[in-house]
């Protein structure tokens, strides 16, 4: 109620006139039954209670929040900026390597040793950046492995790394082995610099996907799909210049196909085998 602030202090001069107003319920609302003819014409009474506290659920960790993960990263992400001073003709050479086939090459372009440098930093980063996604794929797209991805977050993101570069060190010396048979030595050099190529190129430009997944990670299942298509493009483009490279005639096709088959599709179904038999012996080691 508004009050008067000549009579504030003394209820001796309030107006007789005037009602003063209380609470009613100074220890809070009753307790009371549909029907209760004690409220008057209140026949029930809303009673305000406290919700019941749901099941905590644990922090969902990822590499973004993982010091040793996020180090490997830096890591080699620190190795391409210190090798960029020196070797940055190869990036500046990217689509040559990756396009080119001409067999008789300039005297300028011999490769260098701080190309050679540029060039590991860059294939380190790109195997870095594929175990990151690799882990991010199992994480979204099996959901059952979410616990034991969550457990050791460096454990799955560092054998994940090894892994990708281990297929692309078998990849290399198929690709060797094959250039070496089918080819001679200036068509071997020109494909194997194609692959390799193509690869470094690949781990800049899947590095933005694997950050925006990181950051955005209720867009996974999208960007990873966008982190496919960039890499199926690279080995389409690789695909190419071996084609260039090695067709001869009609017949060649035939030992074309063969070589899809056997080189590009099958080392791919194995490769996803393997990664799931690897995170399977992660799950039980966490559980142990």
């Amino acid at each position: 109620m508004p009050v008067n602030a000549s009579t504030a202090d003394t209820i001796q001069h309030a107006d007789t006139a005037e009602q003063y107003y209380a609470p009613q319920y100074l220890d809070g609302f009753p307790q009371v039954e549909a029907g209760d003819s004690a409220l008057g014409s209140m026949d029930t009474l809303a009673v305000m209670t406290v919700p019941a506290a749901g099941k905590a659920l644990p922090f969902a960790h990822s590499p973004l929040h993982d010091t040793p993960s996020m180090l490997l990263l830096l890591v080699g992400l620190l190795a391409v900026a210190l090798s960029y001073h020196t070797g940055y003709k190869y990036i500046e050479n990217f689509f040559h390597h990756m396009f080119s086939t001409r067999r008789r090459e300039n005297l300028f372009e011999d490769r260098t040793v701080n190309e050679t440098k540029i060039l590991l930093a860059l294939i380190a980063n790109t195997c870095i950046v594929e175990g990151f996604l690799i882990y991010f794929a199992l994480q979204l797209l099996r959901p059952s492995m979410a616990v034991s991805l969550q457990g050791n977050v460096f454990l799955h993101v560092s054998a994940y790394c090894a892994l990708a570069l281990g297929f692309l060190a078998a990849q290399w010396l198929v690709y060797k082995l094959i250039g070496y048979t089918f080819s001679d030595k200036v068509g071997s050099r020109l494909w194997l610099d194609g692959f390799k190529a193509t690869q470094a190129f690949l781990g800049l430009v899947l590095l933005p996907v694997m950050v925006m997944i990181m950051v955005y990670p209720s867009h996974g299942k999208l960007l990873l799909a966008i982190g496919s298509v960039l890499y199926l493009v690279a080995r389409l483009i690789f695909i190419y210049k071996g084609f260039r490279i090695f067709y001869g005639n009609l017949s060649s096709i035939v030992y074309f196909i063969l070589y899809l088959c056997a080189v590009e599709i099958v080392p791919l179904v194995i490769m996803t085998s393997v990664t799931f038999w690897i995170s399977g012996i992660l799950q039980s080691l966490i559980a142990k």
